[in-house]
Protein backbone atom coordinates (compact mmCIF):
# COMPACT_ATOMS: atom_id res chain seq x y z
CA UNK A 1 0.00 0.00 0.00
CA UNK A 2 1.54 3.00 -1.15
CA UNK A 3 0.66 6.64 1.15
CA UNK A 4 -0.87 9.71 -0.54
CA UNK A 5 0.98 12.34 0.33
CA UNK A 6 -1.20 14.78 -2.00
CA UNK A 7 -2.67 17.63 -0.05
CA UNK A 8 -4.62 20.47 -0.78
CA UNK A 9 -3.65 23.51 1.25
CA UNK A 10 -5.43 26.15 -0.76
CA UNK A 11 -9.34 24.70 0.07
CA UNK A 12 -11.13 24.83 3.94
CA UNK A 13 -10.79 21.78 6.16
CA UNK A 14 -13.65 19.38 5.50
CA UNK A 15 -15.71 19.61 8.83
CA UNK A 16 -18.42 17.44 8.05
CA UNK A 17 -17.74 14.45 5.77
CA UNK A 18 -21.03 13.46 3.62
CA UNK A 19 -22.07 10.78 2.03
CA UNK A 20 -20.08 11.62 -1.28
CA UNK A 21 -16.96 12.05 0.59
CA UNK A 22 -17.83 8.72 2.30
CA UNK A 23 -17.72 7.02 -1.25
CA UNK A 24 -15.24 8.88 -3.02
CA UNK A 25 -12.64 6.60 -1.90
CA UNK A 26 -11.67 3.36 -0.63
CA UNK A 27 -9.77 5.01 2.07
CA UNK A 28 -12.70 7.53 3.50
CA UNK A 29 -15.40 4.18 3.47
CA UNK A 30 -12.82 2.59 5.51
CA UNK A 31 -11.40 5.51 7.90
CA UNK A 32 -15.14 6.06 8.49
CA UNK A 33 -16.27 2.94 9.53
CA UNK A 34 -18.10 2.68 6.24
CA UNK A 35 -20.63 5.45 7.61
CA UNK A 36 -20.85 4.73 11.37
CA UNK A 37 -18.07 8.39 11.31
CA UNK A 38 -20.97 10.48 9.56
CA UNK A 39 -23.06 10.23 12.98
CA UNK A 40 -23.34 14.17 13.80
CA UNK A 41 -23.36 13.57 17.49
CA UNK A 42 -20.99 11.47 19.25
CA UNK A 43 -19.28 9.89 16.18
CA UNK A 44 -16.95 7.97 17.66
CA UNK A 45 -19.18 6.47 20.01
CA UNK A 46 -21.26 5.23 17.24
CA UNK A 47 -17.92 4.04 15.82
CA UNK A 48 -17.51 2.18 18.93
CA UNK A 49 -21.22 0.56 18.87
CA UNK A 50 -20.75 -0.11 15.17
CA UNK A 51 -17.48 -1.61 16.08
CA UNK A 52 -18.96 -3.43 19.08
CA UNK A 53 -21.77 -5.21 16.75
CA UNK A 54 -19.57 -5.84 13.82
CA UNK A 55 -17.23 -8.17 16.00
CA UNK A 56 -20.35 -10.07 17.43
CA UNK A 57 -21.34 -11.07 13.51
CA UNK A 58 -17.59 -11.95 12.91
CA UNK A 59 -17.42 -13.72 16.00
CA UNK A 60 -20.06 -16.30 14.87
CA UNK A 61 -18.70 -16.77 11.59
CA UNK A 62 -14.44 -16.93 12.74
CA UNK A 63 -11.59 -18.73 14.82
CA UNK A 64 -9.83 -16.42 17.64
CA UNK A 65 -7.03 -17.09 15.01
CA UNK A 66 -9.13 -15.76 12.18
CA UNK A 67 -10.45 -12.79 14.45
CA UNK A 68 -6.47 -12.10 15.18
CA UNK A 69 -5.39 -12.04 11.70
CA UNK A 70 -8.22 -9.55 10.80
CA UNK A 71 -7.26 -7.32 13.23
CA UNK A 72 -3.65 -7.54 12.35
CA UNK A 73 -4.67 -6.65 8.67
CA UNK A 74 -6.81 -3.99 9.94
CA UNK A 75 -3.90 -2.39 11.72
CA UNK A 76 -1.82 -1.32 8.54
CA UNK A 77 -4.94 -0.79 6.09
CA UNK A 78 -6.44 1.05 9.01
CA UNK A 79 -3.14 3.62 8.95
CA UNK A 80 -3.55 4.32 5.33
CA UNK A 81 -7.14 5.37 5.17
CA UNK A 82 -6.95 7.32 8.20
CA UNK A 83 -3.70 9.16 6.68
CA UNK A 84 -5.59 9.28 3.39
CA UNK A 85 -8.87 10.61 4.77
CA UNK A 86 -7.24 13.00 6.97
CA UNK A 87 -5.18 14.49 4.50
CA UNK A 88 -8.17 14.49 2.19
CA UNK A 89 -10.27 16.12 4.52
CA UNK A 90 -7.47 18.89 5.64
CA UNK A 91 -7.51 17.41 9.33
CA UNK A 92 -5.26 15.90 11.90
CA UNK A 93 -7.39 14.18 13.86
CA UNK A 94 -11.38 14.54 12.80
CA UNK A 95 -14.09 13.25 15.21
CA UNK A 96 -15.65 11.47 11.85
CA UNK A 97 -12.73 9.12 11.72
CA UNK A 98 -13.86 6.66 14.02
CA UNK A 99 -11.40 3.39 12.17
CA UNK A 100 -9.63 3.88 14.81
CA UNK A 101 -12.36 3.17 17.96
CA UNK A 102 -13.17 0.27 15.50
CA UNK A 103 -9.66 -1.79 15.58
CA UNK A 104 -9.16 -0.58 19.22
CA UNK A 105 -11.81 -1.83 20.78
CA UNK A 106 -12.46 -5.34 18.50
CA UNK A 107 -8.27 -5.62 20.15
CA UNK A 108 -10.11 -5.21 23.47
CA UNK A 109 -13.58 -7.65 22.56
CA UNK A 110 -10.64 -10.14 20.90
CA UNK A 111 -8.90 -10.34 24.43
CA UNK A 112 -11.99 -10.05 26.76
CA UNK A 113 -14.67 -12.51 24.67
CA UNK A 114 -16.30 -14.73 25.77
CA UNK A 115 -17.13 -12.68 28.14
CA UNK A 116 -20.84 -12.12 29.18
CA UNK A 117 -22.74 -8.82 28.18
CA UNK A 118 -21.94 -7.08 31.41
CA UNK A 119 -18.39 -7.34 30.95
CA UNK A 120 -18.98 -6.48 27.35
CA UNK A 121 -20.55 -3.18 28.12
CA UNK A 122 -18.36 -2.23 30.98
CA UNK A 123 -15.77 -2.81 28.41
CA UNK A 124 -17.22 -0.38 26.44
CA UNK A 125 -17.94 1.93 28.89
CA UNK A 126 -14.23 2.16 29.85
CA UNK A 127 -13.01 2.13 26.51
CA UNK A 128 -15.05 5.43 25.44
CA UNK A 129 -13.64 7.01 29.12
CA UNK A 130 -9.94 6.46 27.98
CA UNK A 131 -10.87 7.46 24.45
CA UNK A 132 -12.60 11.08 25.83
CA UNK A 133 -11.20 11.72 28.80
CA UNK A 134 -7.35 11.02 27.11
CA UNK A 135 -6.08 10.93 30.20
CA UNK A 136 -1.98 9.94 31.16
CA UNK A 137 -0.51 7.29 28.69
CA UNK A 138 -3.37 8.09 26.18
CA UNK A 139 -2.91 12.28 26.24
CA UNK A 140 0.86 11.41 25.72
CA UNK A 141 0.12 9.43 22.52
CA UNK A 142 -2.21 11.69 21.09
CA UNK A 143 -0.02 15.07 21.80
CA UNK A 144 2.91 13.42 20.36
CA UNK A 145 1.77 11.93 16.77
CA UNK A 146 0.07 14.56 15.65
CA UNK A 147 0.25 16.28 12.07
CA UNK A 148 -1.08 14.97 8.17
CA UNK A 149 0.92 12.62 6.94
CA UNK A 150 1.94 8.98 7.84
CA UNK A 151 3.11 10.14 11.65
CA UNK A 152 -0.35 11.40 11.89
CA UNK A 153 -2.40 8.18 10.39
CA UNK A 154 -0.48 6.76 13.45
CA UNK A 155 -1.46 8.60 16.17
CA UNK A 156 -4.93 8.71 14.62
CA UNK A 157 -5.13 5.21 15.77
CA UNK A 158 -2.00 5.20 18.59
CA UNK A 159 -4.33 7.20 21.54
CA UNK A 160 -6.98 4.43 20.81
CA UNK A 161 -4.78 1.52 20.86
CA UNK A 162 -3.62 2.84 24.06
CA UNK A 163 -6.96 3.69 25.46
CA UNK A 164 -8.07 -0.26 24.71
CA UNK A 165 -4.28 -1.07 26.59
CA UNK A 166 -5.53 0.80 29.67
CA UNK A 167 -9.11 -0.81 29.13
CA UNK A 168 -7.59 -4.49 29.39
CA UNK A 169 -5.59 -3.13 32.26
CA UNK A 170 -8.73 -2.42 34.36
CA UNK A 171 -10.27 -5.42 33.44
CA UNK A 172 -7.66 -7.15 34.26
CA UNK A 173 -7.81 -5.93 37.92
CA UNK A 174 -11.45 -5.91 37.69
CA UNK A 175 -11.19 -9.49 37.27
CA UNK A 176 -8.74 -10.04 39.30
CA UNK A 177 -10.66 -8.65 42.15
CA UNK A 178 -13.86 -9.90 42.13
CA UNK A 179 -14.63 -12.45 44.50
Amino acid sequence: MQMETKFVSDRPPLLRPGVRFLLAHPAHFIALGGGAGLATIAPGTVGTLWAWLAFLALDLYLTEVQLGLLIAAALPVGWWACTVTAQHMGLADSSHIVWDEVVAFWIVLWLVLPAGLAMQALAFALFRFFDAVKFGPVAWADRHFKGLGPRGGLGILLDDLVAALCTLVVLAFWTFLRP
